[in-house]
């Protein structure tokens, strides 16, 4: 009788270092180091430029963390709300969602910050309501309203396609364990969603921080509006925008690489 030997199947070494090295981090520290050598090589305007829109690249990046993180609460509310089973919940999610992708962001911050500020004032002068008619939309408490607003109903479908592409299967097995609704989805098929809408999560948040640069129409005084104020002050157009583009592309080739290494660290991870 011949004695059965088992096969052992060689498994690949994985280099980890090749894994995890990005070198998209290059074109990010070229840009870095461009825009530090015009700056010291070139202070003027370069110099002058970067000084006088500092505050406003603070501001842009306040901005884009708060919505951020807003929209990733509404957003996961949202697309339960398309997934859940009480018809009116799910009809009136889907509606939003609906109706906020029809809609152009810009037209939105301006419906909200002039259109329903002055529905405010309206409805408050004609009740008597002091504080209502006389209500004056903080810039830029109202541009984070209106980016929220808009970004969940985006962040909504994400989750909605990240929750539907685990199986079935998963929240059934976690059912059986005893776990309720919340539970399952808490601990079971939340943690493998969030895995998979990484990327996406990760274009939204890039797509949010350049879209911060149309706050400006409403008086926040971002990266975009700093630069234009600059250029209207001096009349210098080409090296503003240089520079202006410059820091924009910063912070959006940094976010993305930033993405790129959490959605690897996941990988790893599993």
């Amino acid at each position: 009788m011949e004695s059965s030997q088992t096969k052992a199947v060689p498994i690949p070494a994985v280099n980890l270092r090749e894994r995890r090295s990005d070198p998209w981090w290059a074109l990010v520290i070229a840009i870095v180091v461009l825009t530090v050598v015009l700056i010291l090589l070139v202070p003027n305007p370069f110099a002058r430029i970067f000084n006088f829109v500092r505050q406003g690249i603070l501001t842009t990046i306040y901005i884009t963390l708060i919505s951020f993180f807003l929209v990733l609460v509404l957003g996961l509310f949202t697309g339960l709300g398309r997934l859940s089973r009480n018809r009116v919940i799910s009809l009136i999610a889907g509606v939003y969602v609906e109706v906020i992708r029809g809609i152009p962001v810009l037209v939105q911050l301006m419906f909200w910050f002039f259109a329903f500020s002055a529905l405010i004032r309206s409805l408050g002068a004609r009740l008597g309501i002091q504080w209502m008619a006389s209500f004056v939309p903080d810039p830029v408490g109202m541009a984070i309203f209106s980016l929220v607003f808009c970004y969940a109903a985006y962040m909504g479908e994400v989750y909605r396609a990240g929750i539907q592409s685990i199986p079935k299967g998963q929240m059934e097995a976690a059912r059986s364990l005893g776990m309720n609704y919340v539970q399952a989805m808490r601990y079971v098929v939340l943690p493998q969603a969030i895995r998979v809408i990484l990327p996406p999560v990760g274009n939204e948040f890039i797509t949010l921080l350049k879209d911060t640069s149309l706050v400006s129409v409403v008086g926040v005084p971002d990266l975009t509006r700093e630069g234009r104020l600059f250029m209207a002050s001096t009349f210098i157009a080409t090296d503003t925008w240089i520079m202006v583009a410059l820091l924009y592309l910063i912070m959006t080739l940094f976010s993305a690489r930033l993405v790129s290494w959490i959605e690897a660290r996941s990988k790893l991870e599993r």
